[in-house]
């Protein structure tokens, strides 16, 4: 028994001499942890609860857009950008109402929406899908190589035949035929991508009206 008590003894005292060297950097990882561990709950409960409000915030905008009101669309996604930029609402609010400006007749308005949306929207489709939209309002206001240089960017691949049809569009209104064949080409190709249900493509109507548009300049294939 006493060399068991004895063997506990220096055990201890071996503890004892690895917490002096050791148990101030034990205890600062621990308390590193903890702090790093409650700084990410909190700022998971912040994000939250700013989604919530954008939430209430972008279904007020939905209200002025419905009742058009522009002066109250405006507004409203101007709030969203400015207190919940982070938020996939802002980017949606931003999207809604630079439509709603197109409608109003303001595409100062609109143009300035959209390049928000495509320099700060955190979601990569979003800020694709904003781009075409600019390029399309740029389009037809004629500034069509403006246009083209939104549209030169790869998009993600859910939208790269909207990106190529509306290059050919583009070109078409230029009168360069053969770039637009070219461009509705690509366009065929990447609907051609897109997933498909099994033994249904939702996607050949659209395919059908690309190819009208191919068929409709009269370029030798």
């Amino acid at each position: 028994m006493a060399v068991y008590d004895l063997e506990e003894q220096e055990q201890l005292e071996e503890l004892k001499t690895w917490w002096k060297q050791h148990g101030n950097l034990v205890t600062t990882v621990v308390t590193v942890i903890a702090l790093i561990a409650a700084a990410w709950q909190g700022w998971n409960w912040w994000q939250r609860s700013q989604s919530v409000k954008a939430s209430a915030v972008y279904a007020v905008l939905e209200q002025a857009a419905a009742a058009h009101d522009a002066k109250k669309v405006r507004e409203i996604a101007g709030e969203l950008i400015e207190k919940y930029p982070s938020t996939t609402y802002a980017a949606m609010g931003a999207m809604l109402s630079a439509r709603a400006q197109v409608e109003f007749g303001d595409s100062k308005t609109a143009h300035a929406q959209l390049q928000w949306v495509a320099s700060n929207s955190k979601d990569d489709l979003i800020r694709d899908l904003a781009r075409l939209r600019e390029a399309t309002l740029l389009a037809d206001e004629k500034s069509y190589d403006d246009a083209l240089k939104l549209l030169s960017i790869a998009p993600q691949i859910e939208l790269a035949a909207r990106f190529d049809e509306l290059k050919g569009d583009v070109f078409v209104a230029q009168g360069k035929k053969a770039d637009a064949a070219t461009a509705y080409a690509d366009a065929l190709a990447a609907v051609d991508k897109l997933p498909k249900s099994e033994g249904v493509n939702p996607h050949e109507a659209y395919r059908e009206m690309i190819q009208t548009k191919i068929d409709s300049l009269g370029v030798a294939k």
